[in-house]
């Protein structure tokens, strides 16, 4: 959401599949240069570029400028695999390392 002074109040929502558990985390954002830049932990900023989003913005790629950090997102509980298979391929093709990706099942109650 967009706060008063033009920054964005940003909430995370996952699941810890270490720990069995969903977990939220709140941040703030704003835009940078070329990116968003978001923080959860103080005056710390980090770089996060969208790298795509589905014409239904069903489904969104984003990244970190360094190649560091990268998430396939959706929003429902599922991915179709021709959409993973589309991202996962651009993913790598900029440079990404998708062997470490994570694909969550949702069959976990929050």
């Amino acid at each position: 959401t967009l706060n008063s002074d033009g920054s964005l109040n940003i909430v995370n929502t996952g699941y810890n599949f270490v720990q069995h558990k969903w977990e939220n985390v709140t941040g703030k954002g704003k835009v940078g240069d070329e990116c968003l830049k978001v923080s959860f932990f103080g005056p710390i900023y980090k770089d996060y570029i969208v790298i795509s989003i589905d014409n239904s913005y069903q489904y969104a790629m984003v990244g970190s400028k360094n190649y560091e950090y990268l998430w396939i997102l959706s929003r429902t509980t599922s991915i179709p695999e021709s959409i993973k298979k589309q991202y996962v391929s651009m993913a790598k093709s900029l440079g990404y390392n998708t062997d470490d990706l994570i694909w969550t099942v949702h069959n976990a109650k929050k």
